[in-house]
């Protein structure tokens, strides 16, 4: 069972037994492990299906031809990578693991069927497209105007929230697996300048990262350094406010 994924999804809306099982069937018809910093699809491949992160993280990226890196989004459990994306003729992006990944491929067809015979994940799966949308644009206004802080700071919390909505959040901390260097690709900044960030965000209190963990002792205190503001996340929907009782209709 997609648990990662199902959890993202009734934070929009309450989905059905039935609903469950026919996303069960369709991402355990081929599922694929890849190690760390391999690609799952590169710039130019045609995409022939639907890659759901089950477990790891990934990123979308773009690659100069001197090596240069620009990551453009992370991928965490639960997450497409583009529900519709075999409808490009060649891929204009790379995917590639940051860490180890496991990922199910889902056919064209396949996720089809299951949207036109269960109207509620159709929906749901808009959404989700709607809500990557919306992160996009909010990278657009951290790379364009928000400062050093405020970037890394916006970046962290939105993470901590994108996981602790498919319940990958311990309290107020949760796991980082990325390296500074990551951090640089995605914010724009020099890996120097990541880690005197991260230090000035430690010593206001604001984090603590032990190795690979994260820990945000004062969200509300990160969410106001950093210029943070939830509502791009759209995480307030009606499957958050349905009652229990719901959960078992078909």
């Amino acid at each position: 069972m997609p648990l990662h994924l199902i959890s993202k999804l009734e934070s929009f809306t309450r989905l059905s037994v039935l609903d469950r099982q026919a996303l069960d069937a369709v991402v355990t018809e081929k599922q694929r492990r890849l190690g760390a910093r391999e690609d799952i699809i590169c710039e130019g491949d045609n995409p022939s299906h639907v890659n759901l992160i089950l477990d790891g993280w990934a990123c979308r990226y773009k690659q100069l031809e001197d090596g240069r890196r620009q990551i453009i989004s992370f991928f965490l459990p639960g997450d497409f990578c583009d529900s519709h994306v075999y409808v490009l003729r060649a891929m204009d992006h790379s995917i590639g693991t940051l860490t180890p990944v496991t990922f199910a491929e889902i056919s064209r067809d396949s996720l089809s069927q299951v949207t036109s015979r269960q109207p509620r994940i159709m929906q749901a799966l808009w959404w989700d497209t709607l809500v990557q949308a919306s992160i996009q644009r909010e990278w657009t206004v951290n790379l364009g105007q928000r400062s050093a802080t405020e970037r890394v700071g916006h970046l962290l919390c939105e993470l901590f929230l994108r996981l602790r909505i498919v319940g990958l959040a311990d309290g107020d901390g949760c796991l980082l697996p990325v390296t500074q260097a990551d951090l640089a690709d995605a914010m724009g900044l020099s890996t120097v300048h990541i880690n005197r960030t991260l230090q000035e965000l430690r010593g206001a209190g604001l984090i603590v990262l032990k190795g690979r963990h994260l820990t945000i002792p004062d969200l509300p205190a990160l969410q106001t350094a950093s210029l943070f503001n939830p509502n791009y996340l759209h995480l307030d929907h009606v499957g958050r406010h349905l009652d229990a009782g719901t959960a078992g209709e078909l």
